[in-house]
């Protein structure tokens, strides 16, 4: 196995990592965002007012892109075990 092999993979796995947390962590920077502004504009500061939003937004976001997200990582690792005889050698 050589260096450009292990970057590779590794290189592979993050980017599969980033696009599958990408649609969750945007949401729930948007949803953040905008439950501080109207926070901001009404005054009322409380904790559960910006997290049960989010909990949900969240929540619909991975029940919508489950299926995606499995087969991005069935992808990743089906492409991993077909790369396995090779590093083994």
């Amino acid at each position: 196995m050589t260096d450009q092999i292990v970057v590779e993979i590794a290189t592979q796995a993050l980017l599969t990592a980033g696009k599958i947390s990408a649609p969750i962590l945007l949401t729930a920077l948007f949803v953040g965002v905008f439950m501080g502004l109207i926070q901001s504009v009404t005054q009322i500061q409380e904790q559960t007012l910006s997290f049960v939003p989010k909990f949900i937004a969240v929540g619909v976001v991975i029940a919508l892109s489950g299926s995606w997200m499995i087969a991005e990582l069935v992808a990743l690792c089906t492409q991993l075990f077909e790369m396995a005889g090779e590093l083994s050698r």
